[in-house]
């Protein structure tokens, strides 16, 4: 059964997390704050966190931080009071695959939580590694370079690459990408896609306006050649 480490330092709130996702078949472990949920997530050998954004001793940025350093491939889930579109986007920078904002019901949270293990079983044979033009990708250290030039990629740039380059030669369908990379099981808005295909390309192309890797296939979606 998968394993859920949840960093909370509410009691209230962590019993009832925990009983809720006993109920329902997982392995819990508790951490009260930051750096007990760092210890944990080492010991523990967790399948998913739950981090809570305000906690005790190291917050929950500065946990998802030096988890997603210590463990790159480990899904951190946060839980936020806060409703800011600022403080979001920030855990998502810091390596966070998904949040969910408090007060949130258990139907939601325990969506996301199967959503993302079935991303990480889905990319477990996923490549580690990938070379292409002048770019060198190691998708498990979460570090890209392009010739000298280290690439400032973001987490789902990362997810995005990965795919294409196992699904390499092949037409990959925007809903397709919204499912794998994002979770959704269908397409709510597939421009979500265009806006990050149009960002990654000005990474990872020498010309991002006649691009070599991410080719588009009109009508369908796009193939990574390389």
């Amino acid at each position: 059964m998968p394993k859920i480490l949840i960093v909370e330092d509410e009691a209230d709130m962590a019993r009832g997390l925990q009983f809720n996702l006993e109920a329902r078949g997982f392995e819990v472990v508790v951490a009260r704050d930051g750096d007990e949920g760092c210890r944990a997530a080492i010991a523990e050998r967790p399948d998913l966190v739950l981090l809570d954004v305000m906690l005790p001793k190291r917050d929950g940025y500065e946990v998802c931080r030096a988890l997603r350093k210590a463990k790159p491939a480990l899904p951190i889930l946060m839980l936020t009071a806060k409703g800011q579109e600022d403080d979001v986007v920030l855990g998502l920078k810091l390596g966070a695959d998904d949040y969910v904002k408090k007060p949130f019901s258990v139907a939601e949270l325990i969506a996301r939580i199967e959503t993302l293990l079935r991303r990480v079983t889905a990319t477990g044979s996923l490549p580690e590694r990938a070379e292409f033009g002048r770019v060198v990708v190691d998708f498990v250290r979460h570090e890209a370079r392009k010739g000298e030039q280290a690439l400032d990629l973001t987490p789902k740039e990362f997810e995005m690459l990965r795919y294409f380059v196992a699904s390499r030669g092949a037409v990959v369908s925007r809903e397709a990408l919204l499912n794998a990379v994002w979770g959704y099981t269908s397409a709510p808005n597939t421009r979500t896609v265009d806006a990050h295909i149009v960002k990654l390309r000005q990474k990872i192309e020498d010309d991002p306006h006649t691009p070599r890797h991410l080719l588009t296939v009109h009508g369908i979606g796009y193939k990574f050649v390389g």
